[in-house]
């Protein structure tokens, strides 16, 4: 008898310890090894387990500077070991938001109890590089009340004040068509009609495919982030943006690095219309990428496919005041 109740308060004890997964959203602060006042980073991982793999969004916060990348890893169930390759963090002494990027990655190791989960370990560089690119240590824990983690990546409100954009970032007001790159030898005129039938000749074929409505997303501001990454291998898809079956971005490659668009919805529309349409379809086809959509309140995760026959579109919903 009395072994018996050692067997049930044994599993007692083992069902109130969370389950060992890295399944989630982790926030945490990066301090650099160096002596003397640093700049440390704000990070945020969200990330899915499926076997010995993971893979999600690692984004981070830097003096005035955001930075996200879609990102591949690997997860050791005996050793409890996170593995994250090509993490490219701005160097700690940088001045600007364009600065060197020292190539990085990053190993944790997971720690679970009934109060909270923690991923504490090192973000490091190749050893060449280790006095000018030194460690990182930092010590994330898991947000519990962030829901469903497959599709939320909820914003700090340290991210949101930090959140501004960058020069290789896209501002569109929702009326203002994206410009294609153009020779600089193009006098103004020539410029400007090159862009027309640039723009002219994307519409045309935008409405020759199919619009395939993968969800309806309620947006709570008139402004939000979109953010485009390469969800597979990087192999050379390159897409262009239509927001109300206009062109916002003009034939931009997906890398593993965030493409971002801060877009100013129309007010007086109910419901704002967000399109991916794909210029080609990389080596390894359909054209693919995941997409990220916060107002600030909310942040979404939406995986699109496009092809040369059809569009890959959300539908974006004014939330009720």
């Amino acid at each position: 008898m009395g072994k018996l109740i050692l067997i049930v308060m044994a599993c007692l004890a083992c069902s109130a310890v969370p389950a060992q997964t890295v399944t989630g959203a982790w926030y945490g602060k990066a301090d650099v090894l160096m002596k003397g006042n640093v700049n440390n980073y704000l990070t945020e991982l969200v990330i899915r387990q499926k076997a010995d793999e993971i893979e999600g969004v690692f984004g981070y916060y830097f003096k005035d500077v955001y930075q996200s990348f879609y990102i591949h890893g690997t997860y050791n169930k005996k050793t409890r070991q996170v593995y994250i390759p090509n993490l490219p963090l701005l160097f700690y002494g940088s001045d600007t938001r364009n600065g060197i990027e020292c190539p990085m990655y990053f190993q944790g190791t997971l720690m679970v109890s009934r109060v909270s989960s923690t991923l504490r370990g090192s973000f490091y560089s190749e050893p060449k590089y280790k006095y000018t690119c030194p460690e990182l240590r930092v010590n994330m824990i898991m947000d519990t009340s962030a829901g469903n983690q497959d599709s939320l990546l909820r914003n700090t409100v340290a991210g949101r004040r930090f959140w501004q954009p960058q020069e290789e970032d896209v501002v569109v007001n929702g009326n203002a068509p994206d410009t294609a790159p153009l020779p600089d030898s193009l006098s103004p005129a020539n410029a400007e009609r090159a862009v027309t039938d640039t723009n002219q000749s994307l519409v045309t074929a935008f409405g020759k495919r199919n619009n395939v409505y993968e969800k309806d997303i309620i947006v709570h501001d008139d402004s939000i982030l979109v953010s485009f990454y390469d969800n597979g291998d990087i192999d050379d898809d390159t897409i262009s943006v239509f927001l109300n079956k206009k062109p916002i971005l003009v034939r931009r490659g997906l890398t593993s690095r965030a493409l971002n668009i801060y877009i100013g919805l129309d007010s007086t529309i109910e419901i704002n219309e967000l399109s991916m349409f794909a210029d080609n379809l990389g080596k390894y086809p359909p054209n693919t990428a995941l997409m990220v959509i916060s107002d600030g309140v909310r942040r979404y995760e939406l995986y699109l496919s496009a092809s040369l026959k059809q569009n890959a579109s959300v539908r974006l919903r004014r939330a009720r005041r």
